[in-house]
């Protein structure tokens, strides 16, 4: 029996939009490597979320032998695995590039 729908909602209290993105970095440790995921969240939140994750990822502590990418942006896709979502690099040098302007979220 397959498992039931639910939906993916923005992880910003009081936000209940459906979840667009998925704010991920790449992991490994030299034997498994797996997408480890910082928020999902709506557009309207993305660039709230994204700073936030860049922070968190700069404050990681690594165990010798891990590896840990800045995060990055994936389009939110029902019933695809983490290696096929789609990564929208125009929107993280978008977003990027406002973090490190004077003023900027950073």
């Amino acid at each position: 029996m397959p498992m039931p729908s639910y939906p993916v909602v923005c992880r910003s209290p009081g936000c209940g939009q459906a979840a667009r993105y998925k704010i991920a970095a790449r992991w490994t440790d030299g034997l498994t490597a797996e997408l480890k995921t910082y928020a999902l969240c709506c557009e309207g939140c993305l660039s709230e979320w994204f700073a936030r994750s860049r922070q968190k990822q700069a404050s990681c502590r690594l165990a010798p032998g891990e590896e840990l990418d800045p995060p990055g942006i994936y389009l939110v896709e029902r019933g695809r695995r983490d290696a096929q979502l789609q990564r929208v690099v125009e929107m993280e040098a978008r977003l990027g590039a406002v973090l490190l302007s004077p003023g900027g979220a950073s």
